[in-house]
């Protein structure tokens, strides 16, 4: 009996220790890093270069994985049924916030089946507009869509993109009416602001800019709570519409129940990995600002604040996926 009792304890110690001992020995092998967007898109380009400096944080490769479709619903599905073991890692947007007040139903839950491991990055909007449009600054414009109610229209890359999210919290907040027509990507959008079809658009940083350099549209503010540090002389939206920021961003997550310590190491070389030089000038370039103390806590009670925020604006709106 004695021997049979030191086995079992023996035994039971072992099965204890077996979480930490993983943890200790991870990663042994290649991450995936789940992508619910297509290649070459800004999410993705992002993961790139992101997957090479946190694999080298870590120790082992990491692999960007694209799963797209159902407005990031099936990469995200994926991830969330995926074993908690720290091999596979979501790396989502503001979508992630937004899907549950515009889905009529997701397959699986937003919060419960995800354990937070850090905000990465944040990727600011610009607003851009048709040359032709008899406004000359911000403050002007503001006051030209709240006096056209219903006669100015603006285009996004779809319902529910970061571009359409900004153009409605601006509507919200100035209790204006200017028109959504959604396109499939940014790119048609921004053709017909250019053509004159549509009046503006917000649009991501890096293709925005891009077009006002070209000479193509108009810049006339940015949409995070400062100016960004690439357009000085451009205010932000918030300088006359208080409290307004919009932006969408980048967060990595794991299935729920992946063991704390697993949990902690990814932290830990993510705050590494984007406090690493190299990753900092391709972020710059690509127009995002990176966090600099991204925290399983921080990430958390960000998520909620922005679940809050976009449910107020997408029922304001009657947003809908469906």
């Amino acid at each position: 009996m004695h021997k049979r009792r030191l086995f079992l304890a023996l035994g039971a110690t072992l099965a204890i220790g077996t979480p930490l001992a993983k943890a200790q020995e991870f990663p042994v092998r290649p991450i995936k890093l789940i992508v619910p967007y297509a290649a070459g898109g800004p999410t993705d380009t992002f993961a790139r270069a992101l997957s090479d400096a946190w694999g080298k944080k870590l120790g082992t490769s990491m692999i960007v994985e694209n799963r797209t479709g159902a407005g990031t619903l099936v990469g995200t599905e994926v991830a969330a049924k995926s074993a908690p073991d720290g091999y596979t890692i979501l790396l989502t947007t503001v979508a992630h916030a937004v899907n549950p007040s515009i889905q009529a139903k997701l397959p699986y839950r937003t919060v419960e089946d995800f354990a937070p491991v850090g905000l990465a990055a944040k990727a600011p909007l610009v607003i851009v507009v048709n040359k032709n449009l008899p406004v000359k600054d911000l403050p002007a414009f503001l006051q030209y869509i709240k006096d056209n109610p219903g006669k100015v229209n603006y285009g996004s890359a779809g319902v529910g993109s970061a571009p359409h999210l900004g153009a409605e919290l601006l509507n919200y907040m100035t209790d204006s009416k200017a028109v959504h027509v959604p396109y499939r990507g940014s790119a048609p959008s921004m053709q017909d602001v250019i053509a004159g079809h549509l009046a503006f658009m917000i649009d991501s940083a890096p293709t925005g800019l891009a077009q006002v350099k070209a000479g193509s549209v108009r810049l006339l503010g940015t949409t995070m709570e400062q100016r960004l540090a690439q357009t000085p002389d451009t205010p932000a939206v918030s300088e006359f519409v208080p409290q307004y920021e919009a932006y969408t961003w980048n967060a990595a997550f794991v299935p729920a129940s992946t063991p704390a310590p697993i949990i902690a190491k990814l932290n830990s070389t993510l705050k590494a990995a984007l406090a690493d030089n190299h990753l900092q000038q391709q972020a710059y370039d690509m127009g995002l600002l990176l966090e600099k103390n991204p925290t399983p806590q921080g990430l958390s009670a960000f998520l909620q604040s922005e679940l809050d925020k976009w449910s107020k604006v997408a029922k304001a709106a009657h947003m809908t996926a469906n």
